[in-house]
């Protein structure tokens, strides 16, 4: 009976493990990196740049799309997406003009799962 192959391949240089995930994995960090910096332009577009990483994060996705919109890519005539941004400029502005904490801000803009 003759061995099996091993599972993993080595590289003949070192006899190290091949990492087939590392491409993958650069691909990823290059993505990320052009992703945050494209979410800092767009809070900067809104006058939001100043705001709290937690707080960026939890409305990201409302931000992308306003911009998005505002680039002609789409037209949202929608009642429950007028009223998600109203909601957003609120509790931003609530936050930024110290009405609200940070933490009640965040709260409220969680969008529910169903």
């Amino acid at each position: 009976m003759t061995p099996s192959a091993p599972i993993t391949p080595r590289s003949k240089a070192v006899n190290l493990p091949v990492v087939f995930a590392e491409p993958i994995l650069n691909r990823i960090r290059e993505e990320s990196r052009e992703e945050f910096s494209e979410m800092q332009k767009a809070f900067t577009l809104m006058g939001w740049a100043g705001l709290p990483d937690q707080l960026k994060i939890e409305i990201w996705d409302d931000v992308r799309f306003m911009v998005e919109e505002l680039k002609g890519m789409f037209s949202s005539c929608d009642p429950f997406v007028e009223q998600r941004r109203n909601t957003v400029h609120y509790w931003v502005s609530c936050y930024e003009d110290g009405i609200c904490s940070l933490e009640t801000a965040i709260s409220q803009l969680k969008v529910k799962t169903l």
